[in-house]
């Protein structure tokens, strides 16, 4: 008999039928052990590296956050802002699918007119940065004159919370993950924050005496707050970690159990207790992005009975898939 699908889950009653073997099927299991994750009440972390917010994953992950399948967010200081000028400048962008045939002088043309190139997507630093610096540096300098200190994350609640930005808005705010975030007041952590362009800016007015770097909490303020969440949040049975890509908004959170058991050498510290990681990267050269599960039991993060999964594949596919299939989409 003909499998009908479900009019009421599209897409994940096509995942379940058609998504069978390989890492189709990798797919589908790893979203399935999610599901039992949450049903067993436990918390889930997500990490974001390369230019998912750019990729708008917000048209999935934002619901996420307000269905509490998300519990805290680990990302790049990249995915922490271009949510945010994704938000406000979206029709400023400029799609370039044919990006794999431009010359080099057709690249820093791009640049003479302010569009960051990322894949096919540009990024028009003017209308994005116009819509945020002035409101952000504001903030920035109402912390120091109170000698406040904040996260970076906790700088950009404050600007989408305070109402500033909503006249620049140029998507469905339902659509910003950032802005769900900031309405839920999830957990993120931002580890290197400085190499993005919101750091960048603080950097420089760091250097014009604008502001101090002090205002701006520290990676290893965001590590103690990180082994301390873990140490209060994951009870008997630990937190799920489900990695987007490699780098350093994986390699930085999943450190906090090693952390808590061998450097500070606290009882009862449980494992991370599910690991997927969605990646392109291959298992060679000593790749940290593209060790197989099993090597993170090493080094005290995973346990021998963790649900591991890996799916080597193009995050911006499968994470928007995943989700939904979470989502009942």
């Amino acid at each position: 008999m003909p499998h009908k699908q479900s009019a009421d889950q599209p897409v994940s009653a096509f995942m379940r039928e058609h998504y069978r073997h390989f890492n189709a099927a990798t797919v589908v299991d790893a979203a399935e052990a999610y599901a039992q994750h949450l049903q067993a009440g436990k918390k889930m972390m997500i990490t974001l590296a390369g230019a998912m917010s750019t990729a708008e994953l917000g048209r999935s992950l934002a619901e996420m956050i307000r269905q509490d399948k998300v519990h805290s967010i680990s990302c790049t200081g990249a995915n922490l802002e271009e949510d945010i000028m994704n938000l406000v400048a979206h029709t400023h962008y400029v799609r370039k699918p044919d990006y794999r045939d431009l010359t080099p002088e057709q690249e820093w043309d791009l640049m003479q007119h302010g569009l960051n190139r990322v894949t096919d997507t540009c990024i028009p630093e003017e209308a994005a940065f116009n819509r945020l610096d002035r409101h952000i540096m504001a903030i920035w300098q109402a912390a120091e004159a109170k000698q406040e200190r904040y996260f970076p994350h906790e700088f950009m609640y404050q600007l989408l919370l305070s109402g500033a930005l909503e006249p620049d808005y140029d998507i469905d705010p339902a659509n910003s993950w950032m802005l769900a975030a900031a309405e839920k007041n999830l957990p993120i952590v931002v580890p290197g924050w400085e190499d993005s362009s919101m750091g960048n800016i603080f950097t420089a007015r760091c250097m014009q005496g604008k502001l101090q770097p002090g205002t701006m909490k520290s990676g290893i303020e965001y590590m103690m707050w990180l082994a301390d969440w873990y140490r209060r949040t994951a009870g008997e049975e630990g937190i799920g970690f489900f990695q987007i890509g490699g780098g350093i908004a994986g390699d930085f959170p999943i450190c906090a159990v090693p952390l808590l058991c061998q450097d500070l050498k606290l009882p009862d510290i449980p494992y991370w207790s599910y690991f997927c990681q969605i990646s392109d990267s291959t298992t060679s050269y000593g790749s940290y992005s593209g060790a197989v599960p099993n090597e993170k039991i090493t080094w005290g993060k995973l346990a021998i009975d963790t649900p591991k999964f890996i799916i080597e594949s193009d995050a911006t596919i499968v994470a928007p898939l995943i989700f939904a299939y979470l989502l009942g989409w």
